[in-house]
């Protein structure tokens, strides 16, 4: 029997509320997604100074990462590499910007966050932080 680990409402406010502490401390404004494994929306948060269009892509992001398994930028440049089109993947809510990042608990992807509004770097290193606060065990 293998055990299976589930990210929950509380892990998913702890990334959040993590990350928006952040962006409250560099007076800078962006769009937080949590997903569960699929990729499917258990948490959002857009801060004041966020821009409209990064809703959507924060979650996209998410969704990305969770269900590729991997960070939405690697895939992303796998596709710009391997002249694969995002759109061959049948959802169009496949991204290849970077900001999505994997949760991962005991190896397993048991969700994803999505950071978008800042530099891809920033939105990168933003979504890296608060998978870190559940893929560690804390």
């Amino acid at each position: 029997m293998s055990q299976r680990y589930h990210l929950t409402h509380a892990d998913a406010q702890k990334i959040i509320t993590t990350i928006q502490d952040q962006l409250e401390a560099e007076n800078k404004g962006a769009a937080i997604a949590v997903t569960d494994d699929h990729g499917e929306l258990i948490a959002f948060l857009r801060t004041d100074g966020c821009r409209l269009p990064s809703i959507n892509i924060a979650i996209n992001k998410a969704f990305t990462a969770a269900r590729e398994q991997a960070e939405s930028l690697t895939v992303g440049q796998a596709s710009r590499v391997e002249e694969f089109s995002m759109t061959n993947f049948g959802d169009l809510r496949y991204t290849s910007w970077g900001g999505g990042v994997p949760i991962v608990r005991d190896d397993q992807v048991i969700g994803a966050v999505g950071v978008s509004g800042l530099s891809e770097a920033e939105d990168s290193t933003l979504a890296k932080m608060g998978a870190a606060l559940i893929s560690s065990g804390e």
